[in-house]
């Protein structure tokens, strides 16, 4: 595919408290769009994005002077902390309508920025969408990767179509960006919403590296809050399951209200009072987590139908797009 004009590029970085971090990369992601530029694969005037998602530290600063000091950067800052997805979510849309392609990767360094050159030639060749994926886990330790290696399984078994090993690096055409501003809902979850908006797509394999300073923002606690978004934002198979499960649970208690009816009509003594309180707490447990789940579902169509923004700039740096 021939280009009669370079694109304009959008490097989303979406950032939370990264004071120790963004003096580090910042300058890495500032070199590479300059080397973009350089070798003619971008526009002059395409930009970094630095979206501070509500950080109580000095994040904001930062950006702020780095968006005085050069005219490739500027700077979002969101009223309060929303989330990774959303901090990503609002990169994109306050960007879709200047930049012709936008890459979203994390400020920590681990994604390898030397792969934004394969993204841009894979656009070139009629992409519309390139997902960055890792091509190992190495640098995961045990706990984790083996507990990614289930998430995403957990995905496939519940119907919602994601990348495997694709995080949120990726780089979307503005086409794209058109089309997925349609899609409403509240509960993001960048990596499975993605797929579904079709157009040509393709992938760009790379090694990530360990995080350069700092710590993750994303604990335990949140990964299983995004795993859980994942699955009852994309899929209605868990709520199936609870059917399957209840008309399961119904079979078995008609089995042993039958053997009752057996014992008790050839005159034997039905006993065995703490194996029926066993099947009763066990029938209780099951009934219980069902409703957690059904609860999930409630939950997520409640937030729904109060259609709150997903985003709010508060703040944001002076953008020339002529220069």
């Amino acid at each position: 595919m021939k280009f009669l004009e370079l694109p304009i590029l959008a490097i989303i970085v979406p950032c939370y408290n990264e004071e120790d971090v963004l003096p580090i990369t910042a300058p890495l992601f500032l070199k590479k769009i300059q080397s973009l530029i350089e070798e003619g694969l971008v526009a002059k005037n395409s930009r970094i994005v630095f979206v501070d998602d509500g950080s109580k530290d000095d994040t904001w600063k930062i950006i702020s002077n780095l968006s005085k000091q050069s005219v490739h950067c500027t700077g979002l800052r969101q009223s309060r902390n929303r989330g990774h997805q959303n901090a990503v979510y609002a990169g994109l849309m306050e960007s879709k309508n200047w930049a012709d392609i936008t890459i979203s990767i994390d400020c920590d360094g681990q994604d390898d920025i030397d792969a934004m050159d394969e993204m841009i030639f894979a656009y070139m060749q009629g992409a519309e969408i390139v997902y960055g994926v890792r091509n190992d886990r190495d640098s995961d330790k045990f706990f984790k990767k083996t507990t990614a290696h289930l998430f995403y399984k957990m995905l496939d078994l519940m119907g919602v179509e994601a990348i495997y090993n694709h995080a949120d690096y990726r780089l979307v055409s503005s086409k794209v960006l058109n089309e997925f501003k349609k899609f409403d809902e509240v509960n993001l979850f960048l990596r499975g919403m993605f797929p579904l908006v079709g157009f040509n797509s393709s992938a760009v394999y790379y090694k990530r590296n360990e995080r350069v300073a700092g710590k993750s923002k994303y604990p335990l606690n949140k990964m299983i809050n995004l795993a859980f978004d994942g699955i009852t934002s994309l899929s209605v198979k868990p709520i199936r399951l609870v059917t399957v499960l209840g008309l399961l649970m119904a079979f078995i208690s008609f089995l042993v209200i039958l053997w009752i009816f057996i014992k008790f009509f050839s005159g034997q003594t039905v006993s065995g009072w703490a194996s029926n309180g066993t099947l009763v707490s066990l029938f209780c447990g099951v009934q219980l987590v069902c409703l957690g789940i059904i609860g999930e579902y409630i939950g997520k169509i409640y937030l729904e139908v109060k259609h709150r923004p997903k985003y709010i700039i508060s703040d944001r740096t002076e953008i020339e797009h002529g220069d």
